[in-house]
């Protein structure tokens, strides 16, 4: 057999996970392991891999979780492990929940895995009714992302669960990026899993959802079947197949980063508003990687900096320190009134010395009417990190923008390594640079988006395929006094 068996077999005995990662452990034992995962398809391998070798524990903690091909698989994978006796345990914050309240009451009755919802809708139904009626509440969700394994393995990072975040189905996808980590750190993760899943905003399902009959459990293994079955899933598995980062995990192969890496997470009393200011995660996050002296690279999707942060940019380019921030294009955005917090503050960061590259929309857009504000783009970027002076990275959850600096749970890893910060600074001068658009200031002091194209320099002076509806309603929202919303 296999050792991974992506047609729902899973991990056979003899390839057990705690096999190839207990003598790597063993060989460091103040030191844990740490390997990216920026593909798509090795991102949802690994998460299979973890749920179908878990012996004792699987506990997963998302904000998004869809109900499409990789959501249910990796639905199905957790009621795997329950049916061999492992204790499963779903945390889901309660925001992207609609149309899964059946199947999460299911999945709840099976007597191996309990689910618990993160500061739930008090209406199933009318969702808005419940923002007019208790939005201070409902307007804080859980953003953190974490699935782990025996308490020996875990992912932590930025993708939620959707094909959109593993390649799959068809585009519109997300350029994301997660860490698979053993070693010391796992019981930091453990830690804090336990600390949101006994919070006051975490309720068990049972509080919350109707309870569902046997007939419902029992029919999850059938669901799971037609969606494996179809097609599409298909030729994605056996895509999955072919990769070898599974084989090369269980044989000992991969090759791990050996670095001091730690945790850091929200107190999960900021969803009630209450967490002390030294409890959050950004605060906590700059004291530990430290003041910047040569190089900060910043990565993130959703990029608002306020007054204050082109203050502390430009403060620290003051100092010598080159500055490169990484967001997404007007193009590839997904929430245009982020966009809008980010654009009237450009020429500012610009005039600073803060170089800007945006990303291109990397794939024609669905063929669905354009939502506005709240509608899905093309493929876009979904990663966030950030990089001090090629030494020392953060790979998380954490948006560099005000509602995840105050409003939502963020968490990530923290990791001393130079490879890993090397890497993340040398995108900005790799192929992915033909992706972006550099944004620069004229000679007359507008913007100007410069793009490279098969060698050939491309200067536009208007955001570059966004039409004037959407720059209009970037141009509206940009004078509006939602900032601290974004």
């Amino acid at each position: 057999m296999d050792p991974f068996d992506v047609t729902g077999g899973g991990v056979a005995d003899d390839a057990r996970l705690d096999k190839a990662i207990e003598p790597l452990v063993r060989s460091h034992p103040t030191r844990s392991g740490v390997v990216t995962l920026p593909d798509g398809r090795d991102a949802f391998a690994a998460r299979v891999l973890l749920a179908d070798a878990a012996e004792r524990t699987l506990d997963a903690q998302y904000y998004i979780w869809h109900q499409d091909q990789s959501g249910t698989l990796l639905f199905e994978a957790l009621h795997r492990a329950a049916e061999r006796g492992v204790r499963v345990r779903l945390l889901l914050d309660d925001n992207n929940t609609t149309g899964l309240d059946k199947l999460l009451a299911a999945l709840n009755g099976h007597p191996n895995i309990e689910v618990r919802l993160f500061n739930p809708f008090r209406f199933r139904r009318w969702r808005a009714f419940g923002y007019l009626t208790d939005f201070a509440r409902l307007n804080r969700r859980m953003h953190n992302k974490a699935f782990i394994a025996d308490n020996e393995a875990a992912i932590v990072g930025g993708r939620n669960i959707g094909d959109e975040y593993f390649d799959a189905g068809e585009a519109p996808w997300f350029v994301d990026l997660d860490v698979l980590a053993i070693g010391p750190v796992i019981s930091e993760v453990a830690h804090d899993f336990e600390r949101y899943w006994e919070s006051e905003p975490s309720r068990p399902a049972e509080c919350v959802l109707p309870a569902v009959d046997s007939l419902a459990i029992a029919g999850l293994p059938t669901i799971a079947s037609r969606v494996r079955h179809a097609p599409a899933a298909q030729s994605y598995m056996q895509a999955l197949a072919r990769r070898p980062f599974v084989d090369d995990l269980l044989a000992g192969r991969l090759e791990f980063d050996w670095v001091d890496t730690h945790l850091v997470s929200d107190d999960p009393a900021k969803a009630l508003g209450r967490a002390a200011g030294e409890a959050l995660l950004w605060p906590r996050l700059r004291r530990i990687l430290g003041r910047p002296e040569h190089e900060l690279e910043l990565v993130s999707p959703y990029f608002v900096p306020t007054g204050a942060g082109v203050d502390y940019f430009t403060d620290t380019a003051k100092r010598g320190v080159a500055i490169s921030v990484m967001t997404n294009a007007l193009e590839a955005t997904d929430v245009a009134a982020v966009h809008a917090g980010y654009a009237k503050w450009r020429k500012s960061l610009l005039k600073a010395g803060i170089k800007l590259f945006e990303l291109k929309r990397l794939s024609s857009p669905p063929a669905v009417r354009d939502r506005g504000l709240t509608g899905h783009s093309a493929s876009s970027l979904h990663a966030k990190a950030l990089s001090v002076d090629r030494s020392r990275i953060f790979i998380g959850s954490l948006n560099f923008d005000p509602r995840s600096a105050r409003l939502n749970t963020e968490m990530g890893f923290v990791i001393d390594s130079p490879q890993l910060a090397d890497a993340l600074a040398d995108t900005f001068a790799s192929d992915l640079f033909e992706r972006m658009y550099e944004v620069r200031l004229s000679d007359a002091g507008e913007l100007q988006w410069i793009e490279q194209q098969n060698g050939s320099r491309i200067i536009h002076n208007k955001e570059p395929d966004a039409g004037l509806r959407r720059r209009a309603i970037v141009f509206v929202l940009s004078f509006l006094p939602i900032e601290w919303l974004l």
